[in-house]
């Protein structure tokens, strides 16, 4: 370890030095070996990624750079063996590692393995050299590492040796089953599937059929055919949009939910989908499954992509020339009928035909075309990349392809992808197609990212802004000169900055759980009549501070949906929220829920209509998108981060519901629509009593445990100004003998503690009869479920989140009931 004169106390030399070595085969560092101190802090300096494994257990201990690579690994990492922490790799790691402690230097240049370090098994490739690590006493004491991970480098070479593979391998085949026969073993084998399936849309049934498919074993397709919509409308919906539909695990998928029995059956347990669509409608679909769950990343995708393009065009090209052959002598005709354009070249450069689908998408005429040379009908194409590709296919007679844009007069730009084969009798085929909806597709994921990024910066914005005045009511309350309405004036301040972020954050993770498909609605009959009022009642504040005029219309009584009422309450609170927003002072905003239908098909329709800063189509179109935002001022005046929205359709679709915008134009307001399915014939539950506290007897012992001396001394004060014995700790094993002497009513401990954590903390009190019957409350910052059921599991009573809510906390050690006290 380093010397105390060090000044580096973040990171891994931080985590090394509170990391409980007396646990693992090391001991306490002061202990340690000079030989082992020397190697981690030369381990710790590198800005290299490095570990080194120590002893005859090879005790895992690594620096900063490493930390990426573990992925989720990293949080127990530290002081691990070697094998338990790699275990799934350990098998092909021995042999490199014997010859390591062997005293042998050891260099392996882009060794692939599948690791688990996000919850899933994952292919990665990694360059890394072995080398012996010398003890005190002479002899190899274990090894050094240094690791670069080249994933991505390799996968984008394989990508593009693999698709000149798929292409040598498709060019010789004439039968279009063969083509997708030969594709889908190839891509199968290259993504290490279970089965690949093309599946062609049969438009007289309205259903898909699948010529062939591939399986790494005896399974096969149990159906001939089948409907999107038996794998669920969510996943259909997508792929006839033109989106790639990605499940990385069926079984919690929420566009699963409902259909698990068609995964179920054709044991499908991940599932890369590819839809191809040509001239407007869905043609094919290129599916990938496995077995069991698995991460699909941007490279899978992509190389799934461009083998169903490859599939698509070299399927339809067999298919095309197979009937050109067998139909050459008796008509001219047949290539009328495919779906590409398709030209013939003689030797001369003279266009000898051309199909109807060719002549649509130049824009000419056959009695302008046919028997003219190519370069006079399309002069802007000779110094062009099509140009070039058509005089080199000419020369060398091999096949070739070329993709172009070209502006139309009328000032429409369209893209072309065009193939080129050469004929036996010195002549050219070209085949051609549109490709613009492809292009314009890829042009918004760049602008997807473009607004991700506009996002995390105003993200980052939004956080500093409420840093200013809480820093300044700090210094203002350390100086200590202030009277008393000063001081309340600053607590204030900082009060409601520290809402505003805890705001902005739980906006964060709400759209982060939702998107992820991690909400799970807590669901029962919902009187809409109250969600409703409940909306109003959270909005009215700032609707009465602007001075708009708010009209309600509330729905009936017996107006139920089936959900949950406190995510109904945020979506339309949402809503009526960001009309308030975007509304000038004093202007109307009419807020209606009406119902329209009945019966089954029965609605409760919402809207939100405002007078306030409207929006053009291309805003309103994307309104409810992850990242969409108008233009707004530099002030950030509105704060937020315009989130709610896409929290809002999240929601709206987990109840069955839709959402829609509208809006005449900027500066002319705009209309929200929310949709929900009505439960007809049902009766609104009554609702449940709130319990009543048993109230505070007296005054309670209460033990504070956090090692954020700031957060646990203000905590403690403010629990004393409310009438409580507070006691303060902040190392775990110093509290846990206090809690022995004072025996505390409740315990409130925070779970990121030294040393042992709050969950090992919890189970110790729990354990020992002075505070077995300790009220036990979780301060953490983590509020996830899985936080929560590990809190309970541990022995927690409560679990609140940081920054903790003061009044609920008052609320809850009230309704403790406290012992008499002796003495």
């Amino acid at each position: 370890m380093s010397s105390p004169s060090h000044t580096m106390d973040d990171g891994m030399r931080m985590r090394i030095r509170r990391h409980d070595w007396r646990q693992t085969p090391l001991g306490p560092p002061e202990e340690w070996p000079p030989a082992l101190r020397t190697a981690v802090d030369m381990v710790l300096h590198s800005a290299f990624p490095m570990f080194l494994a120590w002893g005859p257990d090879l005790i895992f201990l690594y620096n900063d750079a490493y930390v990426p690579l573990l992925g989720q690994k990293h949080g127990r990492a530290l002081g691990e063996r070697f094998c338990d922490l790699w275990a799934e790799v350990w098998k092909d790691m021995v042999p490199l590692i014997d010859r390591a402690l062997s005293g042998k230097p050891v260099y392996f240049e882009d060794m692939p393995m599948t690791v688990m370090r996000r919850g899933y098994p994952e292919r990665a490739t990694f360059t890394f050299s072995h080398a012996p690590l010398i003890g005190d006493d002479g002899q190899v004491a274990g090894l050094f590492c240094t690791v670069m991970e080249t994933t991505r480098r390799v996968a984008s070479e394989r990508r593009a040796a693999f698709e000149l593979t798929v292409s040598d391998a498709l060019r010789p085949l004439a039968s279009s089953e063969e083509v997708i026969a030969t594709a889908s073993a190839l891509l199968g084998g290259e993504l290490h599937a279970d089965r690949v399936v093309y599946a062609e849309m049969n438009e007289a049934t309205g259903r898909f059929s699948v010529p062939r498919w591939w399986a790494r074993d005896d399974r096969k397709w149990t159906q001939p055919s089948f409907s999107l919509e038996e794998f669920g409308p969510a996943v259909g919906a997508a792929l006839r949009a033109g989106d790639v539909v990605r499940i990385h695990d069926s079984a919690r998928d929420v566009r699963t939910m409902g259909y698990r029995s068609a995964y179920i059956a054709d044991r499908i347990g991940a599932l890369l989908v590819v839809p191809l669509v040509k001239s407007g409608r869905l043609t094919a679909c290129l599916g990938i499954d496995c077995l069991l769950a698995r991460h699909w990343s941007d490279d899978d995708l992509q190389l799934a992509r461009d083998v169903a393009e490859r599939t698509w065009a070299a399927a339809e090209t067999a298919r095309a020339q197979a009937a050109l052959r067998a139909e050459r002598d008796r008509s001219r005709n047949i290539f009328d009928t495919i779906a590409e354009g398709f030209a013939v070249f003689d030797a001369d450069w003279n266009i000898v035909e051309m199909n109807a689908e060719g002549l649509r998408l130049c824009r000419v005429k056959a009695e302008e075309t046919i028997g003219r040379s190519h370069w006079d009908v399309f002069p802007h194409t000779v110094d062009m990349e099509l140009g070039r590709m058509y005089r080199e296919v000419m020369r060398t007679r091999v096949a070739s392809a070329a993709i172009y844009s070209y502006p139309f007069p009328d000032g429409e730009r369209i893209w072309t992808e065009v193939r080129a084969y050469p004929m036996p009798d010195g002549s050219i085929a070209s085949f051609f197609r549109d490709i613009t909806d492809r292009k314009l597709a890829e042009e918004k994921l760049v602008e997807a990212d473009r607004r991700k990024d506009e996002f995390l910066a105003m993200l980052a914005h939004e956080l500093r802004n409420p840093l200013a005045p809480i820093s300044a009511a700090a210094e203002l309350l350390r100086i200590g000169t202030l009277g008393e309405e000063r001081v309340r004036q600053s607590s204030n301040i900082i009060g409601r900055q520290v809402r505003h972020m805890t705001r902005l954050v739980d906006d964060l993770l709400d759209v982060s759980r939702v998107t992820r498909g991690l909400i799970t609605l807590e669901r029962a009959e919902v009187g809409m009549r109250g969600v409703v009022q409940e909306a109003v009642e959270q909005v009215r504040p700032a609707i009465d501070a602007r001075r708009q005029r708010l009209s309600v219309h509330l729905p009936p009584s017996w107006a139920l949906v089936e959900g949950d009422k406190a995510r109904l309450v945020q979506v339309v609170a949402n809503v009526l929220g960001n009309a308030t927003k975007y509304t000038p002072e004093g202007r109307e905003i009419d807020l209606r829920a009406e119902v329209r239908g009945d019966g089954a098909k029965g609605a409760l329709v919402i809207s939100v209509r405002d007078e306030g800063i409207g929006m053009d189509r291309e805003l309103s179109a994307r309104v409810f998108d992850l990242f969409a935002q108008g233009e707004r001022s530099s002030d950030r005046s509105q704060g937020g981060l315009g989130l709610g929205l896409a929290l809002v359709r999240n929601l709206v679709e987990l109840h069955g519901g839709m959402v829609g915008c509208s809006s005449p134009g900027p500066g002319k307001g705009s209309t929200f629509v929310i949709t929900l399915p009505l439960l007809r014939e049902a009766v609104p539950a009554p609702l449940p009593q709130a319990p009543v506290p048993a109230g505070k007897a007296g005054a309670l012992k209460v033990l504070v445990v956090d090692d954020n001396v700031d957060a646990a001394e203000t905590l403690g004060l403010l629990l004393a100004a409310h009438g409580h014995e507070v006691v303060v700790e902040h190392e775990p094993l110093r509290a846990l003998e206090r809690a022995r002497k004072v025996a505390p009513d409740v315990c409130l401990l925070d779970i990121g503690l030294p040393g042992i954590d709050g969950h090992e903390l919890a189970r110790r009190l729990r354990a020992q009869p002075e505070t077995a019957a300790s009220v036990l409350v979780a301060i953490t910052g983590y509020g996830q479920q899985q936080d929560r059921d590990e809190a309970f599991a541990a022995g927690f009573r409560h679990h609140l989140v940081k920054p903790v809510d003061v009044d609920a906390l008052v609320r809850l050690l009230d309704s403790v009931q406290a012992p008499p006290h002796d003495g």
